[in-house]
């Protein structure tokens, strides 16, 4: 029994001294060091920081990317170098980072990946030292002022496409339908023949045609009828078209006894035998043979000669008459176009007018004919960007500029706050504000630290007449799942320039690290506008913080 026992006592102890080994050989199995060429430079100068990497061959190994060499800025990173010793392989990367700041500051740890397991190499304490200036030779000079560059719209210029080929379509259509001398029909060219030659041409059409061949009498005299009677009336007398045949033939015997019209006797014979010849074949359907309508068809065409030839001339007086009709008329014609392209347009800008405001609402279209501050905002190119440490990944209309920079020192601890704001708009402000407290404080003590902060933002609006503030308080997630508080209420905020106030809402988001590092977004916004409520839903929507073990490998700069 007893011998028993220490084989098992045994077996414990090389089962303990097995994993012992096995934990010491992964130990070794993968080593991860680093190592830079100096930790004291000057503003601008670069640090080739080197990470080394010692692993097995089949193990994937993911190197640091991006900025995470915060506070400082990690210019490059070089290819991974890359060697092989036994079955191990040996990995190298630099990377060259920089800082524009003078100070010292802690590069953080770096994480590595190896197969699934992270490694750390150690933080390191960086000095960046000015460049010192011998102001005896070397000037000194103003700082140049911030340069304003406008934001280029990257598709502007399809919508100055679509409005030009908008305006190209309609002026086209305007000239095509209203004002392009239309080509006229056989019916319009014959109406701007004269009398004379109008009457001609409608003896030569009735020549061409098939009345007589299809034994059409009636049809043939009734068109040949017509021409003369047209002619008379347009040239003698203006009742001709609508007068019986002895009304015709009364009227014509008086002009000639009154000296207006010197008819002469075979003309008004030769007229009245054609007319009454006609009205028989019209109502008591005689026939005559195809020899007498051949004549009386000539004797038409003979009395519109005779008709031609005692007609007087036009006097001066006349002429002048005619020309200042021709011309009342063309500018008719022309204040006739004008106004149907005017009503078009009208017409087409109130239909385009209703067609958007029923599909996108009226206040909607007014804001975009008449420019609203808001919507401009809302609908233009937003900015995606990082602000202050903790870094505050945001989306905003336009980029927050960074209006404090402040160091103060209280007893031994050392505060840097950054304060990154937006208030150009009317109806709209935001602002971040990072800093951090001394991180030998514990959670407790940066927690108030977070409540002062918020009671300081409310106070700061008391002061700048910021009335009837209602605050609610709530927790905060954002949407990469790190947690913050929510400070938010109602308030009336002063406008810009003015002793008036609105009704706006208000928002202050604010969130800690274990470390000590704090950020307060804040906003507020017209409660009316609904643009301004859109971006501030959109700007919520859009804010980032890293989680606390994100944060926890990062330490702020100690300015």
């Amino acid at each position: 029994m007893k011998k028993l026992h220490n084989v098992l006592r045994i077996s414990r102890q090389r089962v303990v001294l097995s994993l012992f080994s096995l934990l010491l050989s992964f130990i070794s199995f993968s080593q991860v060091t680093k190592e830079v060429d100096t930790t004291k430079i000057r503003i601008g100068e670069q640090i080739n920081y080197k990470i080394k990497v010692e692993a097995d061959s089949t193990a994937l190994v993911v190197f640091p990317e991006g900025q995470t060499f915060s506070p400082l800025e990690a210019v490059e990173a070089l290819e991974i170098d890359t060697t092989k010793k036994d079955s191990k392989f040996k990995l190298s990367r630099i990377y060259k980072l920089t800082h524009f700041d003078s100070g010292s500051y802690t590069i953080p740890r770096q994480k590595i990946i190896i197969g699934e397991k992270p490694f750390y190499t150690d933080s390191l304490r960086v000095d960046v030292g000015t460049v010192e200036v011998d102001t005896t030779k070397q000037k000194l000079y103003d700082i140049k002022p911030i340069i304003e560059v406008e934001k280029n719209s990257s598709n502007w210029w399809i919508w100055l496409l679509v409005i030009l080929a908008a305006l190209a379509l309609i002026g086209f259509l305007l000239w095509w339908f209203v004002w392009r001398e239309k080509p006229l029909t056989e019916e319009e060219e014959i109406a701007l023949l004269p009398p004379y030659d109008r009457a001609k041409l409608a003896l030569k059409k009735l020549d061409n045609s098939q009345y007589l061949i299809r034994s059409e009498v009636k049809e043939y005299y009734s068109e040949l009828t017509m021409i003369i009677r047209k002619y008379l009336d347009e040239k003698v007398y203006e009742r001709s078209l609508e007068s019986t045949t002895d009304e015709l033939m009364n009227r014509l015997q008086l002009l000639k006894e009154g000296n207006q019209f010197p008819f002469s006797k075979e003309t008004l014979n030769n007229l009245e035998t054609i007319l009454k010849r006609a009205d028989l074949v019209k109502f008591a359907k005689s026939a005559p043979d195809t020899a007498l309508i051949e004549m009386d068809r000539a004797t038409i065409e003979k009395e519109i000669e005779s008709v031609k030839a005692i007609l007087p001339e036009p006097s001066e007086e006349e002429k002048l008459l005619d020309q200042q009709y021709k011309e009342a008329q063309e500018r008719k014609k022309k204040r006739t176009k004008i106004l149907i392209t005017v009503a078009s347009l009208v017409l087409l800008l109130a239909a385009t007018y209703v067609g958007f405001g029923l599909k996108y609402g009226f206040k909607y279209v007014n804001d975009t004919i008449l420019g609203d501050e808001s919507k401009e905002l809302l609908e233009g190119e937003w900015v995606k960007s990082v602000y202050g440490y903790p870094p505050v990944y945001i989306e905003t209309p336009e980029v927050l500029k960074r209006v404090q920079d402040t160091l103060s020192d209280k007893s031994k601890d050392k505060i840097t706050k950054r304060v990154f704001v937006f208030d150009d708009a009317e109806h709209l402000e935001i602002k971040i504000i990072t800093d951090e407290v001394n991180n030998q404080q514990g959670q407790e003590d940066i927690q108030r630290k977070v409540v002062q902060s918020i009671d300081n933002i409310i106070k700061s609006w008391e002061s700048e007449n910021v009335q009837n503030i209602i605050t609610k308080d709530d927790t905060f997630k954002t949407p990469n799942d790190v947690e913050g508080s929510k400070t938010h209420g109602t308030a009336d905020f002063p406008i810009q320039d003015s002793d008036e106030t609105f009704e706006g809402e208000y928002a202050i988001f604010s969130f800690a690290t274990k470390e000590g590092m704090i950020a307060h977004i804040t906003l507020f916004w017209a409660k009316e506008d609904s643009y301004a409520v859109e971006i501030a839903e959109k700007i919520i929507a859009s804010i980032e913080m890293k989680s606390d073990e994100q944060a926890n490998t990062e330490q702020e700069s100690q300015n």
